[in-house]
């Protein structure tokens, strides 16, 4: 009774996770094309830093879900990973609001 599915559910969370990965990819260009446009280059430095740690921590995340998914007996995620990528974001949304307000 306790089967795992091994198609569609597996699939899905990689593509949301790819989906993911995409989106902080497109938010760091965008990030990156107002440094370059307006000149902020201490606050947009740190901004593209932390930004840069944020998506290396997702995909790390994503690689990591997607091999326990292939796994024959997938593990729970552990409780720093969302604790360890909420206080990544929470970091990110400061140094923002930090940067928006000093330029």
């Amino acid at each position: 009774m306790n089967k795992r599915d091994p198609g569609a559910q597996p699939e899905r969370t990689r593509l949301a996770w790819r989906r993911t990965v995409l989106a902080a990819t497109v938010v760091g260009a965008v990030t990156l094309r107002y440094v370059a446009v307006h000149d902020a280059h201490v606050m947009g430095a740190a901004l593209l830093a932390t930004l840069a740690l944020v998506w290396l921590v997702l995909a790390v995340m994503m690689q990591r879900r997607i091999k326990q998914l292939a796994a024959a007996k997938p593990s729970p995620v552990p409780v720093m990973q969302p604790l360890a990528l909420t206080a990544g974001l929470l970091l990110f949304v400061g140094i923002s609001a930090l940067s928006i307000v000093l330029s």
